[in-house]
């Protein structure tokens, strides 16, 4: 009878050391799944910003194309200070032939700028889906190894 004590006792610590075990790997997906959400986070944030900036830029450009042309129009983020360095800048140039080189400069910048901000915005939504994936197969994985940790007392109990 004392065997038998003696081996429940040596099993009962056996199931304490794997419960420890798993509640440590349970903590450690946690903490790798919190730390792939922020990366996420910190990502998004990044992809937010420079795509407010190049849609700034953009505005810009519209507002110095507009005002190239001759047609007034101001767009709604135009501040006084951004109109007076449009108007200096206009009046820096002397010749249609200016007029025209500016314009073909500031249009292909609005070019590049929209192509920059599809890029990112790709880029952007392939980094989401990649962390998406990574985040949804951590969660698989502890959920495995809970359903796992939860079958194997009582496969050892039968056996």
């Amino acid at each position: 009878m004392s065997n038998d004590v003696r081996q429940w006792l040596t099993q009962i610590k056996e199931l304490k050391q794997q419960l420890a075990d798993t509640i440590r790997d349970r903590n450690a997906a946690d903490e790798s799944a919190a730390n792939w959400r922020q990366l996420y986070n910190t990502e998004a944030q990044q992809r937010r910003t420079e795509a407010r900036l190049a849609q700034q830029e953009i505005e810009n450009l519209k507002a110095q194309i507009w005002e190239l042309q001759g047609d007034g129009a101001k767009l709604p983020s135009d501040t006084a200070e951004a109109s007076s360095v449009i108007e200096e800048e206009l009046n820096k140039l002397q010749t249609v032939e200016e007029l025209k080189t500016k314009l073909k400069e500031v249009m292909l910048e609005c070019d590049r700028l929209a192509e920059a901000l599809k890029t990112e915005q790709t880029n952007h939504a392939q980094t989401r889906k990649s962390l998406t994936a990574v985040i949804g197969d951590t969660i698989d994985q502890l959920a495995k190894e809970r359903r796992t940790d939860r079958s194997q007392p009582e496969s050892e109990v039968k056996g």
